[in-house]
């Protein structure tokens, strides 16, 4: 048998084996064309409207009034709620999840989405890394009130064991108060582990952190926007993964909202949760509408936004 006929037969055989394997391709990427094109759209529509929302002066300059109305006043729906509602049971699996994880869940989105936004826009490596240190920096703002809060607690509270007074034939009438034994040097966190009661002034840490969250959240994904107004303009069109991250963090705002109101509601605790909100309030204060505004030679990481968009529409957006 010849050689060279027997390596075109092979050839001709590889040549119908793979014009089958990308006919069998085109006929299962064409109904898959067919499921993701609506549901690009449907993105497309749902992230543009959450922009245009998050990204309108009304929502930019009085959020942090309505975030403030909410922690004075959720306290009252203490009265309508049910204790029996499952919201009502603290080791609720979004509490154990979410609550415990807040910063953590905040980070890696709210990180993602400012460097996906930041190197689409301008693919410059050290502007990327200067809007994500606004991140880092209320991260760090996150630990040292944590770490603050702490101490002062430690050191303005203390910890009692509970004891079973002795019986008492004058007092069998009435109910007898138990009596409480003082432990010294004793922090909060050993004291509560040790099952005894831990008692002095604190601040609500989890309100503290769902408030600044939530702030960080509406500074971050305001912008969106204007960037999508510049890919417009360019005749461009922002990614799926950039829209799905953006979609993700309007998720997890509204998440942390829910999760205050229900902390609020079901668990209220005067006024511990209003100071927590009180610090969670002026941080964002002091990030974004103070050290935030000053310029990079001052060592401002700058606004969110800023050196990522053309002149006009950035004045056309300043607060």
């Amino acid at each position: 048998m010849d050689p060279k006929a027997d390596n075109s037969s092979k050839s001709f055989t590889a040549e119908i084996n793979l014009e089958k394997l990308q006919k069998i391709a085109a006929e299962l990427i064409l109904p898959g064309r067919f499921i993701l094109r609506p549901l690009n759209a449907a993105l497309e529509f749902v992230t543009g409207l959450l922009a245009w929302v998050l990204g309108c002066s009304l929502v930019r300059r009085h959020f942090h009034l309505m975030l403030s109305g909410l922690v004075l006043f959720g306290p009252v729906l203490s009265f309508w709620v049910s204790k029996y509602s499952i919201f009502a049971n603290g080791n609720h699996y979004l509490y154990r999840k979410f609550l415990r994880s807040t910063w953590g869940w905040t980070c890696l989105l709210a990180g993602s989405f400012v460097v996906v936004l930041s190197f689409s826009a301008r693919r410059s490596v050290p502007l990327t890394l200067r809007h994500l240190s606004r991140v880092g920096l209320a991260g760090l703002l996150w630990w040292g009130c944590r770490r603050l809060l702490t101490l002062l607690e430690d050191a303005a509270g203390a910890c009692y064991e509970p004891l079973a007074p002795a019986g008492d034939a004058q007092s069998s009438a009435a109910p007898a108060q138990p009596l409480l034994l003082l432990h010294q040097d004793q922090t909060k966190a050993s004291c509560l582990r040790a099952n005894m009661m831990w008692r002095g002034y604190e601040v609500s840490q989890e309100t503290l952190i769902l408030c600044l969250c939530c702030l960080l959240l509406v500074e971050e994904l305001s912008v969106f926007g204007r960037h999508l107004a510049q890919e417009r303009r360019s005749h461009r069109s922002p990614g799926a993964p950039l829209r799905a991250l953006f979609l993700l963090c309007v998720v997890l705002l509204f998440l942390w909202m829910a999760l205050l109101l229900c902390l609020l509601a079901y668990f209220p605790a005067w006024p511990a949760q209003q100071l927590g909100g009180a610090l969670g309030y002026l941080g964002w204060r002091g990030l974004y509408q103070g050290w935030y505004r000053l310029t990079p030679a001052q060592g401002s990481p700058g606004l969110p936004g800023e050196g990522l968009f053309t002149g006009t529409d950035s004045a056309k957006h300043s607060h």
